[in-house]
Parts: C-alpha cells; structure tokens; sequence
C-alpha cells in the first residue's frame, strides 16, 4: 500500500505490517499516511473484521523518524499524516490487535492504548520518551494512559523514559499477555481471527461503550497543539541536534 508498510487481508484481518526493519521501523511521513489509509479502509470494507499491527524485524517500531521532526523544526511544511492515523486511530470501530517484540517508542507505545488487544514479546520495551526530546506525549496518551494505570505511573513513563518490560507492562495492564517471541505473531493472528468470528455488531458497540471518543479526539487536539508548537522550540532543537551528534542534550543554556 505504501512504502516500506505492507497491508494484507486474509480471514476477515487486515494485517498491516511497518517493514523498515534496517532503521527499527522508524514511522515516516509516508508511513504514517499508509497506516491512515488502512484505517480508513478498515471503516468502510465490510470483509474487514479486524485490523492487526505488527512491525518486521527486531523492533515493533522505534517511533518517529526523527529526521522528519529535525526537519518540521528547522521550518519544512507539508502535510503530516500522523495527524490522520491518530485520528483513525481514536476514531476506529474495529477491533484493533498488536503484535509488538523488541522496542516500541514513542507512538509505538501509545498507538497500543488504542489496541483492543496486545500482546508482547517477551523482549518487548515499552519506551515514551517525549520529554528527553523537549515534546510532549500524543496520540491522547495524557488521557489514556493516567486512565489506564495511574497518574503517577503515567507520569514517570512520560517524564523519565524509562524503558519498561513486557512482565511489567502486562501486570499494570498495559497488555495481555507475555509470548515468547517466535510465538508472537502466531498468538496475535489467533486472536484476530477469534475476534473476526465473533459478531461485528456487538463487538463495535461495546468498544463504542467502553470508550469516550469525543474525549480522546479533542485530548489529541490539545495534545497535537502543543506538540507542534514544541517541535519549533529551542528546547527541541537541541534534542535532536545533541541526537544527530550522538551527545547528552544541554538544557540548562535553552529557553523552554
């Protein structure tokens, strides 16, 4: 469907599959647009039951290419499909599944509070370093994850960037279960296809049920504002310059 992200559908289960694993499944602009798009699909084809994220390679995903971040910060213009999938993404009626193994960064951490089901490799590392990068946390993950696990769990995810482990993360709740990984995809597909089998109908409304839709769109606009607004910042300037010349960030001399 676009580059370096390939959709499949088999059995009712729209696979859509981040395949850049030399850079980590970095998610590019481009990439973002393709996931956006088989979001949308997903509304609108009725042999779509069920939609499934998996990422090719050691990573599930490294998160944003930051070169397209140092690029939105030094002034480039264009539009960010990001802003599309995140949108699809809060607003999807089909069940959406997970497969991650190895790092997931960034928004491959808070796409899966959007997941209906998640399941981790054992090596998974869930990791949310906004702040390290002087931004701020999207995809209505200041909602959702607060919601999901506690206010001061969620801040220390968001304001340290600690890596957490698949163990951890499934006991606060962040996901199903821990696979090993040369069963994670297998396991994932499993449950896809069950949930394929399953009625539609009851299945969308009791995600429509379970979820406040309105709130977690205008959570992501909010969000959205001020993470644009960070990207322009002297604060992320020097992120990404001190990540490009692989050196420790200096804030203390940066305007916030």
């Amino acid at each position: 469907m676009g580059e370096f992200v390939d959709v499949s559908l088999e059995a009712g289960v729209l696979t859509v599959t981040m395949a850049r694993p030399d850079k980590k499944n970095a998610i590019t602009n481009a990439m973002y647009g393709a996931m956006a798009d088989a979001l949308a699909r997903a509304e609108t084809d009725p042999a779509i039951r069920v939609v499934l994220f998996q990422g090719n390679g050691d990573s599930f995903t490294a998160g944003n290419d930051l070169a397209d971040f140092a690029a939105v910060s030094k002034g480039a213009s264009g539009e960010r499909h990001v802003t599309r999938f995140l949108a699809n993404l809060a607003a999807a009626t089909r069940p959406l599944v997970a497969a991650v193994q190895g790092n997931a960064v960034g928004v491959g951490t808070t796409m899966l509070l959007h997941c209906d089901l998640v399941y981790l490799a054992s090596n998974a590392r869930l990791i949310t370093p906004f702040v390290n990068l002087a931004l701020v946390p999207e995809a209505g993950s200041t909602y959702l994850l607060p919601q999901r696990i506690g206010y001061a769990r969620a801040y220390a995810m968001f304001a340290l960037g600690e890596p957490m482990d698949a163990e951890t993360a499934v006991s606060i709740g962040l996901a199903n279960a821990v696979v090993p990984p040369d069963e994670l995809r297998a396991k994932a597909r499993a449950a896809a296809e069950a949930l394929a089998k399953r009625p539609s109908g009851s299945l969308q409304h009791t995600k429509a049920l379970m979820r406040d839709t309105a709130g977690i769109t205008a959570q992501i606009a909010r969000e959205s504002k001020i993470f644009q607004e960070r990207l322009m910042s002297a604060e992320a300037r020097e992120a990404f310059a001190a990540f490009a010349e692989r050196r420790p960030p200096d804030f203390s001399k940066v305007a916030g």
